[in-house]
């Protein structure tokens, strides 16, 4: 998919500010930590066409609306991926500046979970 300059630009910025994790690197974070968080902060329609096993939906777009409502211990530990690792950024970038300090945007997002042969759900 080709992004507007003006889209990368939010999403540089908020790579600079969050700590960006590799699907190895978010499995051994899942296996280590039994309470954390595998998030899908893709659309509804994206979530319904496949995503990760064990993973939670909290689409962008209503994220800082439910995301305390949801988990609201600021320490929780928070996985999370979009389509291909843009949304992600925005969306641990916008986590960590509601307080939570525990947050992680997961590098390639879906195509990256599906590539390395993580489980997928439909639906």
């Amino acid at each position: 998919m080709q992004h507007s300059a003006g889209f990368l630009k939010l999403v540089n910025e908020a790579r600079s500010k969050v700590t960006e994790i590799t699907v190895d690197e978010a499995r051994e974070r899942l296996e280590q930590h039994p309470g954390a968080v595998l998030m899908d902060v893709r659309e509804d329609h994206e979530w319904r066409e496949g995503h990760a096993v064990d993973a939670v939906h909290l689409g962008k777009g209503i994220l800082e609306r439910d995301l305390e409502m949801k988990y609201p211990d600021p320490n929780s530990e928070l996985l999370m991926y979009c389509g291909g690792g843009y949304r992600s950024a925005l969306t641990a970038e916008a986590a960590q500046k509601m307080g939570y300090t525990n947050v992680f945007s997961i590098a390639g997002g879906y195509k990256a979970l599906v590539a390395s042969g993580w489980e997928i759900a439909k639906g």
